[in-house]
């Protein structure tokens, strides 16, 4: 019986172990289940990565494209000009009761500088043109010439080195207007013809070296230098100073029954042009002429001008001029003006 009772337990104990075993698979496979759900990728946006295989495709052709030339029509402009134009207005007015002296006035005056410049490769060419005129008119006076000039300057130059060119040069030089000499030998002020369009007018042809270090700074030597002065009213300028017991020898260095002399010579000119400060303008130009023949006649020339733009279009323009030449006056002849106008330059 102890027999039986120990085989009964045996085969219990078997069938629990089976019964353990087979509980454990059942679970192990519901949580596999559970764990790998199906997820439908349908709609998600998922890019997988190209393989770094080669893949074999089909066979490549290349074929030959023709490219046309493209032909730009563009042209290099060797010109650069400018151009401004200038007015410039004084005028002053005065009750009649006014005790603090005065006298009314009016005064207009304005100027056109060109300038065009060409440069290619080692030879250029720059000519300028300074037309200046202006008059003031004061009350129980005769009207006058404040400025009247007429400058055109040519110059065609071949560089040689860096800083030095060989140049040649034509420069006219003349006024718009009659110029009278004023006095007053009785209650009446009078005026005397001194000179007039073309008399006194210059013309000067000069070949020489040029220095010119600097974009604003520039230097000519003209070795070889004749300079024409035409006097064509030479005649009626010794009327009238006969007319007003005025005697002379010549006028401008032509002598009376003439109209025309030359002179050769050398010729220093130098030439100025730099913004000294932001919005301020130095520009200077010396002339000297040393005739071969009379070299005591040196004729020397300084026109300085110191311009400040005010705005876009006024500037305030100090200008002065100082002449030595003794075949007009045997001392230093001066001009000076101070004026605020208005300046259109071009192109901007």
């Amino acid at each position: 019986m102890i027999k039986n009772i120990f085989v009964f337990f045996v085969v219990m104990k078997g069938f629990y172990i089976s019964i353990f075993l087979l509980f454990s698979v059942c679970a192990t496979l519901k949580a596999q289940e559970i764990d790998t759900i199906p997820i439908n990728t349908k709609d998600l946006n998922i890019k997988l990565k190209r393989s770094p295989l080669p893949s074999r495709i089909g066979t490549l052709l290349f074929k030959p494209v023709k490219i046309e030339p493209q032909i730009v029509n563009s042209k290099v402009n060797y010109w650069k000009t400018k151009t401004s134009v200038g007015i410039n207005l004084n005028q002053a007015a005065f009750s009649d009761n006014w005790q603090g002296g005065g006298v009314n006035s009016l005064a207009l005056a304005g100027i056109i500088n060109y300038k065009a410049e060409y440069s290619k490769e080692s030879y250029s060419y720059v000519t300028e043109v300074i037309l200046n005129y202006g008059k003031v008119k004061n009350k129980d006076q005769m009207e006058k010439k404040t400025v009247d000039r007429i400058y055109w300057d040519h110059k065609a130059a071949i560089q040689m080195s860096k800083n030095w060119y060989f140049f040649g040069s034509v420069t006219f030089e003349s006024q718009f207007d009659k110029g009278f000499i004023y006095d007053r030998p009785a209650t009446e002020e009078r005026a005397t013809l001194t000179s007039q369009f073309m008399s006194p007018g210059y013309l000067t042809e000069s070949v020489g070296f040029e220095y010119k270090p600097t974009k604003y700074y520039s230097a000519r030597l003209g070795t070889g230098t004749a300079r024409q002065t035409f006097v064509p009213a030479n005649e009626k300028l010794f009327e009238a100073l006969d007319e007003h017991g005025i005697s002379k020898s010549d006028n401008y260095g032509v002598e009376r029954g003439k109209t025309f002399r030359n002179d050769l010579g050398f010729q220093i000119v130098m030439n100025l042009d730099k913004d000294i400060f932001p919005n301020i303008n130095l520009k200077s130009k010396y002339m000297v002429l040393i005739p071969y023949e009379h070299v005591g006649f040196t004729n020397h020339r300084l026109d300085v001008a110191l311009t400040a733009k005010v705005n876009r279009f006024m500037s305030t323009t100090l200008t002065g001029v100082a002449l030595y030449d003794k075949n007009t006056n045997s001392r230093v002849q001066g001009s000076q003006t101070l004026a605020l106008g208005v300046v259109f330059v071009f192109p901007r």
